[in-house]
């Protein structure tokens, strides 16, 4: 029989020579099963990788990347342009010693010494000679551009950025397969104008059965979601980059694009990309890429590129193919957000709308009775977020058809008009223009008058008196105005705190009309009878800074000692 020793040397050698076998074989002990489990190096695990369940979605989602793009590829295109230099050449006028002598007395010999040194003699044969006429190439090697473009129909329709063929004399069009064809411009709706501003053009070649990506609806893209970037950046051949959307509704920024309404994402964009696809996992055309920010001296990407949105684009290209050129409609109106203040009193949960700050005389929304001070909620059965939405939403009407539009006229009254859209050009915007910067001219006096108040006691920390003739040209107010001048405001007041100060002419309270100081008193009593605790207030700023609906605390003690 075998006995083992108990001595602790000998429980100290079994502890170690257990501890090296399990080193050596790998094995670890798992506490929480008490089973016995073998260790693998990293090197062997591939087989278990590959076969988990993990992995088996991974590999899934990048399979299905690699055959999206290579469903999408063949309908973006590349786009060569040519534009010849228009060079006007002369010849160098011949000048005399004595003209040199006159330029060298002006400038100095020094000047002359460092950009044109002479050679040993020069001097003596500069004096004896004219200079030759000076000749420039009369076919200088033209300028060459890169960009682009999506294939939107079978029969050769392609959408590019008009940045990427304006002023060209030639385009041409390369297939991802290398076929190359020569590309007429369809129509274009240049930047930079008040009447148009997508920056798209529309190209057409001579080809049928061409693969085109279908249209997305770019409105239910959602921030967060992976797009997919195709283009031929920097003279590189196609190229495929991807990232998410990062925002969405961005205006024009610095670009001058008017109605961009961009998609931003952080897909990589550089030059080169303009004009190319933004497609959604679906394989569907959410927008045409456009812009990018660069930061510093980099003019690469830095992660923050725009798109124009597909549903812009199917918007404008219809227009493209039968005019050529994009008509929006026209409303005739200045506007400005639905402000925090005024939405609190119209029980709007948060700010959305427009307020109507100025009607051109004669436009679609004069003729429709739309108001200075109406807040338009709806167009079209389209509910309005700001001033921006409906910009473009009017944009995209078609010019001369009606729309349905819902204002919300004084204490929440609610009409339903009937607008018949006019047509957006130059000359409307600048009619509208020049009555904004009438009325400026009107009011171009700075406040040089504060009056005591003898006709009112103050209220909410206001003292106020009657507009006269004298009172309204000082503050630049036109004569035909209503209402009441503010001639003092309490320091500290909530009044105060709002941004009314001397000079400012208060028209409505609580949505009722301030006519004259006698509607102003009797609105005063009525509301401390009924214990206001704030009152909404539409105020007008002097020297021509607009109007604002501000809603003003009542002091305790101006109503509950009443």
């Amino acid at each position: 029989m075998f006995r083992l020793s108990t001595t602790p040397r000998n429980t100290v050698r079994v502890i170690l020579v257990l501890a090296v076998l399990i080193v050596a074989a790998g094995v670890i002990i798992d506490r929480d099963t008490h089973e016995f489990t073998l260790q693998t190096a990293v090197g062997q695990t591939n087989d278990t990788l590959q076969t988990s369940e993990d992995f088996l979605h991974l590999e899934r989602a990048n399979r299905a990347f690699i055959d999206l793009v290579a469903r999408t590829r063949p309908a973006v295109v590349q786009i060569t342009t040519k534009t010849q230099r228009r060079i006007i050449t002369s010849e160098r006028q011949q000048i005399t010693p004595e003209q040199e002598d006159q330029f060298r007395d002006f400038f100095g010999d020094e000047f002359f010494r460092r950009f044109f040194p002479e050679q040993e003699g020069e001097q003596e044969q500069r004096e004896r000679q004219v200079l030759p006429p000076l000749h420039v190439s009369p076919n200088p090697p033209p300028v060459r551009g890169i960009g682009s473009g999506v294939i939107v129909s079978d029969d050769g329709y392609i959408l590019t950025n008009n940045h990427v063929i304006e002023r060209s004399d030639e385009i041409t069009i390369t297939l991802p397969n290398g076929k190359e064809y020569a590309a007429e411009l369809v129509g274009r709706d240049a930047a930079g104008t008040e009447v148009s501003g997508t920056d798209l053009a529309l190209l057409k070649i001579d080809a049928e059965g061409l693969p085109t990506l279908p249209f997305g609806d770019s409105d239910q893209l959602e921030v967060g979601e992976w797009v997919i970037a195709i283009g031929t950046p920097l003279n590189y051949s196609q190229t495929v980059t991807r990232g998410i959307v990062s925002a969405k509704g961005r205006p024009g920024l610095r670009s001058g694009i008017k109605y961009g309404n961009f998609i931003q994402t952080d897909a990589p964009i550089n030059r080169g990309n303009s004009g190319g696809a933004l497609i959604n996992i679906r394989g569907e055309l959410v927008g045409i890429n456009t812009a990018i920010i660069t930061g510093g001296l980099s003019t690469g990407n830095i992660g923050i590129g725009f798109a124009v949105p597909s549903k812009m684009a199917q918007q404008v290209l219809p227009q493209l193919i039968k005019h050529g050129k994009v008509e929006r409609g026209w409303l005739g109106i200045s506007m400005r957000n639905v402000a925090p203040d005024l939405a609190e009193k119209l029980n709007f949960d948060t700010p959305r709308g427009v307020s109507v700050q100025g009607v051109s005389k004669d436009s679609p929304a004069d003729t429709a009775g739309i108001r200075r001070l109406d807040v338009i909620v709806e167009f079209n059965g389209e509910t309005i977020r700001d001033s921006n939405h409906l910009m473009h939403v009017v944009a995209a009407t078609e010019v001369g058809k009606s729309a349905e539009v819902t204002v919300l006229r004084g204490d929440n009254e609610e009409k339903q008009l009937t607008v018949k859209l006019g047509k957006r050009t130059e000359e409307v915007i600048a009619k509208l223009n020049a009555q904004l910067y009438e009325i400026d001219n009107m009011r171009s006096e700075l406040k040089e008058l504060q009056q005591k108040l003898d006709e009112n006691e103050a209220f909410a920390g206001l003292q106020v008196q009657k507009l006269t003739p004298e009172i309204a040209e000082r503050y630049g107010y036109a004569s035909e105005e209503k209402g009441v001048i503010v001639t003092q405001v309490e320091s500290g007041s909530n009044a105060e705190k709002k941004g009314i100060v001397p000079g400012s002419l208060i028209q409505e309270m609580e949505w009722t009309s301030i006519d004259d100081l006698e509607s102003y008193s009797r609105l005063i009593e009525q509301l401390r009878r009924e214990d206001k605790k704030q009152v909404l207030l539409y105020v007008k700023s002097p020297n021509g800074q607009g109007g604002a609906y501000v809603t003003i605390k009542v002091p305790t003690s101006e109503t509950s000692d009443r």
